[in-house]
This record gives C-alpha cells, structure tokens and sequence, in this order.
C-alpha cells in the first residue's frame, strides 16, 4: 500500500514537474522559434552566416527595429499606431528633401521633428480628444503617406550632403554603425520603461486605464507622451533609412507598420497592452529579419514572401491569443 502511495505521489511530482517546464518553455518560445530559425537558416543556405550577409541583415533590421521598439510602448500602454510605417516615410523624404539635404545634422532635426510632430498629433487626438486610435492613426497612415507621394512626386529625393550616407553604411570594427543607433535605443528604451517612474506608468495604464486613473496616474499625458515618441523613433528611423538606402523613396515605410506589430506580438507582447519586454520586441524583429533573409537567398519570388509573411502574423496573432487565455 505504502508502495502504490509513493508510486502515486511520484507521478503526480513528475506531471507538475513537466507542467512547469512547459510553462516554461511557452514562456520562451520566441527564444526557441530563433533558435531553431538560425539553425534552419545556417543549414539551408551556406551564404546566411558569412560576413556581407550577417552586416546586411543588421543593417536592414535596424531601422525595422527601431520602429519595432516605437510600436512595443503603444502597445505596452493599451493603444495601436499603424501609422509608425507612414511616419517613417514622411520623415526619410523630407529629410532628404528639405534644404536640399544640405546637412545631415539638419536632416536628423527635420526627420525626428517630423515624427515628434506626427505622434502629438496622434497623441493629442487620442488622449485629449477621446478617439480611438485605431481610427487616428489609420488616418493618419494615409495622410502621411499621401504627403509622401505629394511631396516627392514619385521619384526618389538624393540629398546634396555626401555625408549622409555616413551613419547608415559606415561600420565600427566591421559592425555596421547603423546597428550601433539600434543597440542605443533599445538600451534606452529598456532603461526607461524599467527603471524609470514613466515606464511604470505605461504599464499600468496598459494593464487597466480605469485602475490607473483610480490611483491618480495622469493617464491622458502619458498616452500622449507614448504616441510622441513613438513618431519620434519613427522620425529616427526615417533618418536611417534615408542614411542607409542614399535617398528619400516615396515607397519607404510601405507595410512596414505591419512588420512592427507582428514582431511585437511574437516577441510575446499582449495587444490589449500591460504586458511584454523589450527583449521580446528584439527577437520578434530577427525572426521576420531571418525569415525574410532565408527567402532571398533561396531566390524566393517577392509574392511568396510576402504570403510567408502575412501567415507569419497570423501565426504571431494566434499565440499572442493562446498567451493571453493561459495567462
């Protein structure tokens, strides 16, 4: 009897034991799915692990990753911004354009004034207005971009600077120094949202508006604050491209709002907000980055990544589901 007892207590310690360490590993899983997507990737294609490769993909993942992290803090606060990709374009023509490209000093001022700018408005819509933001930014995605193509008549704007092309081809020891500028705002951003009083509000007004506001938190200033930077980082991000391509394109930004917020919500950020890491918000961004990469090497047509893509948010969607019923 003793013996059937222990035998009994011994599977019920083994099912909590596998329990937990499935948990565990669901709560990982965006680690998991990278790791196994780096594995793939290196076996598919000899090309993915050489030099030029891995310098072009954190080239290219930089400016998707900077306006990853500006989606992450709408989404942390309980809010949505489908205009981040519209606001990147806007930023990267008129920083090219305006004063003729003159300076890249005045084109930083003019791409992150311009997302500053786009963001308040956003925010101030939002916040002090009372509109949803799913409707403002939708909005606003297509205001933006129909200024983008006003503004550039559909050809590409080269600024006169030759030293514009510095910040986004250059590189530090072999490191491509655009992904430096990624690396600084997600240390910052980290920083901020972690350690600082702001980034507690964001939370906890993510987490329930109604407690928040219950408990004094000045709701409203916050969620504009968000959205303004959000259109900030999307300002910089506009910049970088700009840096990194040698010109303004009217199509930049195109569907790259989508690109943030699937990386969000892979990365294992809940959309009605209050819950998710920045670390999340960077690994979502190298899987759509490695995904993305392994297509092209193996000479995949651009519709199929596209579709490759579009099933990969709908991947993203129903985890992020499945997250938010087992939490």
């Amino acid at each position: 009897m003793n013996s059937l007892q222990s035998m009994s207590k011994s599977m019920l310690h083994a099912r909590g034991g596998m329990a937990a360490l499935a948990a565990r590993l669901s709560d990982h899983y965006p680690l998991l799915l990278l790791v196994g997507l780096l594995i793939i990737a290196s076996i598919s294609s000899h090309a993915f692990l050489t030099h030029d490769n891995l310098f072009n993909l954190v080239s290219q993942l930089s400016v998707t990753g900077i306006l990853v992290l500006a989606e992450l803090i709408v989404v942390l606060a309980g809010g949505i911004d489908i205009s981040v990709g519209s606001t990147l374009g806007l930023a990267s023509v008129l920083c090219a354009g305006m004063f003729n490209g003159s300076s890249v000093w005045l084109g930083l001022i003019v791409a992150l004034g311009t997302g500053a700018v786009v963001g308040a408005v956003n925010g101030a819509l939002i916040a002090f207005r009372g509109v949803a933001a799913f409707i403002v930014t939708l909005g606003m995605l297509a205001l933006a971009r129909g200024l983008v193509y006003a503004y550039t008549q559909g050809s590409p704007l080269t600024p006169a600077d030759t030293a514009f092309v510095i910040p986004g081809t250059s590189n530090v020891l072999g490191f491509p120094t655009i992904g430096l500028f990624w690396i600084a705002v997600i240390a910052v951003t980290a920083f901020v949202l972690r350690q600082t009083v702001f980034g507690r509000r964001v939370y906890a007004v993510g987490s329930s508006k109604i407690a928040a506001e219950s408990s004094g938190l000045p709701v409203r200033s916050t969620t504009f604050l968000v959205f303004t930077i959000a259109g900030l980082l999307a300002g910089l991000a506009g910049f970088l491209l700009t840096s990194r391509v040698g010109a303004g394109t009217p199509s930049a930004g195109v569907n790259n709002e989508l690109d943030a917020i699937a990386a969000v919500v892979i990365g294992g950020a809940r959309l009605g907000g209050g819950y998710g890491k920045v670390s999340g918000a960077v690994i979502g961004t190298f899987i759509f980055g490695v995904i993305t990469n392994l297509l092209v090497l193996m000479n995949v047509s651009t519709f199929l990544q596209e579709a490759f893509r579009g099933g990969l948010i709908l991947v993203a969607v129903s985890v992020a589901a499945s997250q938010v019923r087992r939490r």
